[in-house]
Formats: C-alpha cells, sequence, structure tokens
C-alpha cells in the first residue's frame, strides 16, 4: 500500500492555492457590499424599493387587462353588468 501522506511542498502549494482563492473571493463585489453595514442597508433599501415599485406596477398592469376583459364579456348577464360598472367607475375616476 502506498502511503498517503503529502509532502510539505505539497501542503505549502495547497495553501498558497487557498491563500489565492480567498484573496479573490474577498475582493468580490458581493463580499464587499456585505463588508460595510452602511452599503449593505442602501443596497437592501435600493432592492426593497425595486421589489416594491414592480410589485405596484405588475399588478396595475394585471389588473387594467382583467377588468378590460370582463368589460368585453356582455353576453353573461351577472359578470357583464359588474365588469360594465366597474369599467364605468373608472372612466369616472379619470
Amino acid at each position: 500500500m502506498k502511503d498517503e501522506r503529502a509532502s510539505p511542498e505539497d501542503l505549502t502549494r495547497e495553501i498558497e492555492a487557498l491563500r489565492a482563492e480567498l484573496r479573490l473571493l474577498n475582493s468580490h463585489r458581493f463580499v464587499r457590499i456585505h463588508n460595510s453595514m452602511p452599503r449593505l442597508l442602501a443596497f437592501n433599501f435600493a432592492r426593497g424599493l425595486a421589489v416594491g415599485l414592480g410589485t405596484v406596477v405588475g399588478a396595475t398592469v394585471l389588473l387594467s387587462i382583467l377588468v378590460w376583459m370582463l368589460s368585453q364579456i356582455e353576453v353573461l348577464p351577472i359578470i357583464g353588468e359588474w365588469a360594465a360598472e366597474i369599467a364605468a367607475q373608472i372612466r369616472e375616476a379619470q
């Protein structure tokens, strides 16, 4: 059976490779942002604003399309009247 112990030179090379990888990780943008509390707070605040704005715009577009589609259905008596009433209220609000 072969002796599987690493030589001191192999260990030195492995440690140098680990140090190089650690330098690379520490220089990454994600780590630099999270190393500073003010930058982390600013990043998360901007992210929250973007998520909130996207949610509002997306819901507005989706609801507008849904109400428009329902207003086109005038064949069904209950849904057609209800959709027409919603569309009329939207037009009055503008």
